[in-house]
Parts: C-alpha cells; structure tokens; sequence
C-alpha cells in the first residue's frame, strides 16, 4: 500500500505565496499518476493539478492556472505544489494524491474527476 504525508500548509494573507510538499510512503513508480485536490468542509473536491509520469507537463484546474506550479521529484516519489498570488477562496484542505496504472490520458481525466486510488490525510491552507 501507499501512504503519503502532506506538509506545508498554513495561514498567509491573500496575495501571499505557501508550497505543499506530498512525501509518499512506498512504492511510487514513475509513470504513476498524481495530484493535488482540495475540498472545504460541506463542498465537493476540486481537482488542483495533476501530473501524468515524469517527464509529462502537468495539467491543472482553471481556478489555480498561472497561479499554482505542480513538480515532481526526479525519481517520481515526491510532489510539490507552489502557490503564489492567494486568494480567500483558495482557503481549503489540500490532498497529494495518486493511482496506479494510468495512463496520460486517464490521468488528466482525474483532474476533473477527482478519482484517485491512494490520498493522504490533508493540509490545511487558510486565506485571510
């Protein structure tokens, strides 16, 4: 199984600049699929980024482009997300998520979709 530990989230003022970093446990191959989400209580996920295998160009949600820059690391295990120009309605728990045997194609799919195999437990981002 996969675990993975979320880190960096916090409290920063609109206009402020955080950056998330996802830390997997186990196994996470290079052509996996993952992604940020993030969900506010009592609302429905959205889909933040996602990244197809390395060496792929990631794929992000409408509402963050230009904004938000997903990365992976060189051996595929880690996934950061750098978050410039916040703003209030940015304010949300934020997930690193990923699945096996994806495709590119099925990856960016999930985006949308916010479908994913493994997640962590979150991190809060407060916009204020």
């Amino acid at each position: 199984d996969v675990q993975l530990v979320e880190s960096g989230g916090g409290s920063v003022q609109e206009g402020g600049s955080l950056t998330l970093s996802c830390t997997p446990s186990g196994h996470i191959d290079s052509s996996y699929c993952m992604g940020w989400f993030r969900q506010v209580s009592g609302k429905r996920r959205e889909g933040v980024a996602v990244f197809a295998r390395v060496g792929s160009n990631p794929l992000y949600g409408d509402s963050v482009k230009g904004r938000f820059t997903v990365s992976r690391g060189d051996g595929g295990n880690t996934l950061t997300l750098q978050m410039t120009g916040l703003k209030l309605e940015d304010s949300a728990t934020y997930y690193c998520a990923t699945t096996t045997r994806s495709s590119s194609a099925d990856c960016r799919g999930r985006l949308s979709r916010v479908d994913f195999t493994y997640q962590g437990r979150g991190t809060q981002v407060t916009v204020s």
